[in-house]
């Protein structure tokens, strides 16, 4: 596992085969790291479905409001919401879409972004200043790559729990 630096921008990522450690990007986008940590910390990424996972592009999930795979899941209505907070405003910048980077998912409209996000299996440079980046994984990339793919996949993989680095003893 990689040394964590900063563990209250930290993410844990339970996922089948492992943990995924995220560094969140605060100087870059503070709103969109804080809308994480407030939902890692409410419990809500807990059993949330992979609902769009495309092969040499990205995994898409963090649909709290329709994803959780315990609570009601219907696959089909994955991806089409966010959580009860507002939407959080674009925070593009100079941070490329490179393999392993967060971007935040959203509509057309650039400030539609909530609980959704996306990982990056390769470089998505034509991504850049579209969609907001906010972290970065630093350990863990071989299990995002092991995740189901499919849009929707068939049996799609969850994320078991997502938690702040620093609440975990």
């Amino acid at each position: 596992m990689a040394e964590i630096k900063d563990p209250e921008n930290t993410i844990l990522m339970e996922l089948k085969d492992g943990t995924v450690t995220i560094e969140l990007l605060p100087d870059v986008a503070p709103g969109h790291c804080a809308r994480i940590k407030e939902l890692a910390r409410a419990g809500s990424y807990d059993n949330v479905a992979f609902h769009r996972v495309i092969d040499g592009f990205m995994a898409q999930t963090g649909d709290v409001a329709n994803g959780n795979m315990e609570n009601d899941f219907n696959l089909r209505m994955a991806g089409t919401g966010g959580s009860d907070l507002p939407n959080l405003k674009a925070e593009f910048s100079g941070v490329p879409h490179d393999r392993g980077t967060i971007g935040a998912a959203r509509s057309q409209n650039p400030d539609s972004a909530n609980s959704q996000f996306f990982i990056n299996f390769s470089d998505n440079h034509f991504l850049n200043k579209q969609y907001t980046v906010y972290g970065r994984v630093i350990s863990g990339m071989e299990h995002v790559d092991a995740v189901t793919r499919g849009e929707p996949p068939v049996n799609p993989d969850r994320m078991i729990s997502v938690k702040v680095a620093a609440d975990v003893a």
